[in-house]
């Protein structure tokens, strides 16, 4: 954003670069010129210390479900605070909480709770390790499942070293990060079980757990076909190797999660987000033969683990109260009203005669600058110029008063209506036509 258009944010990110590096946080803030800084949020609607009011379609990430400042969730967190908001002691609503969450889907016989999504694949991943001795975890290449050096590999390969596509290479995305962590990553092609069930099996015998995220994000926000997730779970069962879910964004998707949508019960899911009303909140929940690598037994505890604000009561309570709003039926109508937008946005490309496409399901969808809609992270993948039209056209959706995530993805939440989404595809089709020239220079 210019200072010009945002004063008030371009000072408060001076005063940021001097006491943090690159004057934020999270990188995903960083943007031309600055970053916005946020006033208050209320329902679907955020200003920032400007005064510039815009509607929230990215949503902390896909991280409200209930949009900002719901008044059932201030009043239940208004209530907790005065009793404290950490301790060394468990608290009923963890148990309640638990309860609720086990009931929504099959699969769920016990879960433990962490701090963040990252936290609760990282765990996930060494339960998966502990319950079954073995070193090897298999994931989709383009996949993003948090900030752990073994969820990291492959996340972001690029044409330069990602190999073949039917054999993709495993990647470190950090510098520094140590080659053992890519030697002991399997990586496979998204949607194609002939391919991965090849790669699995060379790797028989040494893979703990295969990780799958139902609709990835980074891999274009394609939801994954019922034939793959059918392949990879009839070879987990042979080979006793465990099937994890991270559903960190989509358990949205269904009441007990984009899982619902198979008749297949993963081993592990692992959530975040969104479960946590507004809070930091990851989860790990599964098969209890499996969760019992966080107990002492006649094996010792195989899998010591802990947390200092993990199932923290204010967390709890805002995670209860949201989820429990979140019933069948809003996640029918949200899901809904993500068709009419997915079908309004594809109306905006056509009006706008552009080529750009749009993915996603249930309530989460992602605009592309491609005229085919990819269907795997390499296909997904921007060149230079689609990545330089993409950072103009969300800057013209954010000074026409729109917010999105970075890539071009949404997240719609419940306060949202029918007029919402006219906005957002009206404003998208007036801003497509503004970059259109862009998208028309020869390709570098």
């Amino acid at each position: 954003m210019s200072d010009r258009n945002s004063p008030k944010s371009a000072v408060l990110f001076e005063r940021a670069k001097r006491v943090m590096p690159g004057g934020v946080s999270r990188n995903t803030l960083l943007r031309a010129g600055h970053p916005l800084y946020v006033n208050h949020g209320k329902g679907c609607v955020v200003a920032d210390v400007d005064g510039v009011e815009r509607l929230d379609f990215a949503n902390n990430m896909a991280s409200h479900i209930h949009g900002h400042a719901v008044p059932p969730l201030i009043e239940a967190v208004t209530r907790q605070l005065p009793k404290g908001t950490a301790f060394t002691m468990a608290s009923e609503g963890e148990v309640q909480f638990a309860e609720h969450l086990c009931a929504r889907s099959k699969s769920f016989e016990q879960i433990r709770f962490v701090n963040s999504g990252t936290e609760a694949v990282m765990a996930g991943m060494k339960a998966a390790r502990a319950f079954t001795g073995r070193p090897r975890i298999a994931k989709v290449e383009g996949c993003y499942h948090g900030a752990y050096d073994y969820a990291e590999v492959s996340q972001a390969p690029t044409p330069q070293n990602w190999g073949a596509a039917d054999h993709p290479n495993p990647v470190a995305l950090a510098q520094g990060t140590p080659q053992g962590v890519t030697n002991d990553m399997v990586i496979l092609p998204f949607n194609d079980p002939e391919n991965a069930i090849t790669i699995l099996d060379q790797h028989a015998g040494q893979i703990a757990c295969i990780l799958i995220d139902p609709i990835p994000h980074r891999v274009g926000m394609v939801p994954v076909q019922w034939q793959f997730v059918n392949a990879l779970a009839n070879w987990a069962r042979a080979n006793n190797t465990l099937l994890m879910f991270d559903e960190v964004i989509t358990f949205r998707s269904e009441f007990g999660g984009m899982q619902a949508r198979f008749d297949i019960l993963p081993d592990l899911t692992c959530m975040g987000k969104m479960i946590g009303g507004g809070f930091p909140v990851g989860a790990l929940a599964g098969r209890r033969e499996v969760m019992q690598v966080f107990t002492n037994s006649d094996q010792g505890v195989r899998l010591p683990h802990s947390g200092t604000f993990s199932a923290n009561p204010v967390t709890m309570t805002a995670g209860l109260v949201a989820m429990q709003h979140f019933d069948e039926q809003a996640v029918k109508r949200l899901n809904a009203l993500g068709d009419i937008a997915r079908q309004g946005v594809a109306q905006a490309i056509e009006l706008a005669d552009v080529p750009a496409s749009v993915t996603g399901a249930g309530s989460l969808l992602r605009l592309h600058l491609k005229a085919q809609a990819p269907r795997n992270y390499r296909e997904a993948h921007l060149s230079p110029l689609e990545t330089r039209v993409l950072e103009a056209l969300i800057e013209q959706l954010y000074a026409h008063g729109i917010m999105m995530i970075h890539t071009g993805a949404m997240a719609l939440s419940t306060p949202m209506g029918q007029a919402h989404i006219d906005q957002l595809c009206e404003t998208l089709h007036t801003c497509l036509l503004t970059i259109k020239p862009m998208l028309v220079e020869t390709k570098p």
